[in-house]
């Protein structure tokens, strides 16, 4: 016997919840043409409903893995509602990978459907032949009777959907029945999928969005760069469906000038994405004269936030950034940087010593720290240790495996090496892959990197462990300049003083024309250590 209604949370309620009541707010959608197509809630989710019914037709099925190969745009939004709404998983792949990562990635899911943007399809054409799964590939666009020509049984999105039914019924589905799939990245070996469900992604979109989280509104114009195939574009477009915010969706062109001009044009109030992306988003501000005067907030994760990076926005152009921090595992929300109360009272200093660091959990997930041999760490804010995290959207076991993925207590380990205080507010201190080990003592990556990074003469830098003879380890500095700088290796390392002990000061700056990225805009650091973790041997 029960007192209270029990409705299984559904990600086809969200989408039934934008259209009923936000069915005008509107969608702005940049194309891979570069044209931008306006449309609204209630437009997105009839179409998603009209897919989902065109699916069922050719015989997808309960559980059926429909995969993406695309930017942030209309096509795309409307495939994450129909396709899990229908009970079908969506399982988005980062373009960016090797080819043959993206068919390891689309076997290993047996993938039955492939939906693309025009701009990948010479990537699907060359891999088509390795896809042993896919039934049906549908370009995101209207029939192109020369692409069709070139490409045997090619399908075409619009007409899909032309043949759908729009007032198609949502299943009555269990709340904890799959409905998206990504695979890591960054990795060592081959990717691994995590595989959510909605009452994961519903409950990650109501913890995630509180007022100390992300904080999305009805009176909000969102721009998520960071892309739709990158951990579901951090939640925002269940987010926004959910609270019925206009959505700003930039598809392909990334570049700086090109969001300035996209965030004066929508009046786009707050945008996300990695650390990267602003960096670009600054110079094409700079370049285009833009003030930026609608943007309030951006949520910066994916790497470490450079500190110089919070001061330039806010008093250039009174944009407020918020640190988040999380990992596909974790959907991926696990932390976002908001003061408590008893912070208001502290100098802007103080505040902004705080705001350096990831954050707090929201309600729903949880954070502990333990050492080498599994022993949990006390939350004093100094004491460093292995990052762990449990929660009710926080990964139990790797798609198609059955070992779980946590520790024998139920916690998962995330490779972060990183502190904790009293008020759960946790600092990334490095991944414990890339900390430095010098003669018994942690450096930290990230603080070197930082330190770096708010050098007006550097464009870019990577903070990485060299072999050394005597000390193990020791810092290496490889820099990207900023453009028209000429500044030495000396001084760069003159503006650690003061700033880090001495000992922890790099023994060498290496200088690059660019820094290797992957394939979610963080430095491939394995590439550098790779190339220049022999340089100090033979040093003493």
């Amino acid at each position: 016997m029960t007192s209270m209604m029990h409705m299984p949370l559904l990600i086809s309620a969200l989408a039934d919840h934008a259209a009923r009541h936000h069915g005008d707010a509107e969608i702005v959608s940049v194309e891979t043409t570069g044209g931008i197509e306006r449309a609204d809630w209630a437009t997105v989710v009839s179409n998603a409903r009209a897919l989902a019914s065109a699916l069922e037709m050719r015989g997808v099925t309960r559980g059926d893995r429909c995969a993406t190969i695309a930017w942030n745009n209309r096509r795309h939004l409307e495939i994450y509602f129909g396709v899990s709404g229908a009970g079908f998983v969506c399982h988005t792949i980062n373009p960016r990978l090797a080819p043959e990562q993206l068919a390891y990635i689309v076997n290993d899911a047996k993938d039955r459907v492939l939906f693309f943007d025009r701009t990948f399809l010479p990537l699907v054409a060359a891999i088509r032949d390795k896809l042993a799964t896919v039934r049906d590939f549908v370009l995101m666009g209207p029939r192109d009777d020369a692409v069709a020509a070139q490409f045997d049984g090619l399908l075409f999105y619009d007409e899909l959907i032309e043949g759908g039914d729009a007032d198609y019924a949502w299943p009555e589905l269990e709340e904890t029945a799959p409905s998206s799939l990504c695979y890591t990245s960054g990795t060592t070996g081959q990717p691994k999928g995590v595989l959510y469900t909605h009452r994961s992604t519903v409950l990650h979109s109501m913890g995630g969005n509180q007022p100390d989280g992300l904080a999305l509104s009805a009176v909000d114009t969102v721009l998520p760069v960071v892309p739709m195939f990158h951990v579901n574009a951090w939640g925002v477009p269940y987010i926004a469906a959910m609270v019925g915010s206009k959505l700003v969706l930039p598809g392909p062109n990334l570049d700086g000038e090109s969001l300035a001009r996209l965030i004066d044009a929508e009046a786009v109030s707050i945008a996300l994405g990695v650390p990267t992306i602003w960096m670009g988003l600054l110079a094409g501000l700079e370049a285009t004269g833009s003030k930026a005067e609608s943007l309030k907030r951006t949520v910066v994760g994916g790497s470490a936030l450079p500190p110089s990076m919070i001061a330039e926005f806010r008093d250039k152009y009174g944009v407020e950034l918020i640190h988040a921090w999380g990992m596909t595992e974790t959907s991926p929300l696990g932390t976002v940087n908001q003061l408590l109360q008893k912070h208001q009272a502290l100098g802007v200093e103080a505040q902004e010593e705080l705001r350096l660091g990831q954050g707090r959990p929201p309600f729903g997930v949880d954070l502990r720290l333990v050492d080498a041999e599994g022993h949990v760490l006390g939350a004093d804010g100094r004491t460093q240790g292995e990052l762990q995290i449990r929660g009710h959207w926080i990964v139990d076991t790797y798609f198609g495996e059955e070992k779980s993925a946590l520790t024998v207590d139920g916690w998962f380990d995330t490779g972060d090496i990183a502190t904790l205080d009293p008020n759960g507010y946790m600092v990334i201190r490095d991944r414990s892959k890339d900390i430095i080990k010098s003669g018994g003592e942690w450096i930290s990556t990230v603080e070197l990197e930082n330190i770096a990074i708010a050098h007006p003469g550097v464009a870019n830098a990577a903070a990485i462990a060299a072999k050394h003879d005597k000390w193990g380890e020791r810092p290496v500095l490889v820099v990207q300049r900023a453009i028209r700088s000429e500044m030495s290796g000396a001084e760069i390392l003159a503006s650690y003083a003061g700033k880090v002990p001495s000992w922890q000061v790099p023994d060498k700056v290496i200088f690059v024309e660019t820094l290797p990225l992957g394939s979610t805009g963080k430095v491939v650091k394995a590439k550098l250590r790779d190339e220049y973790g022999d340089v100090l041997l033979g040093k003493r």
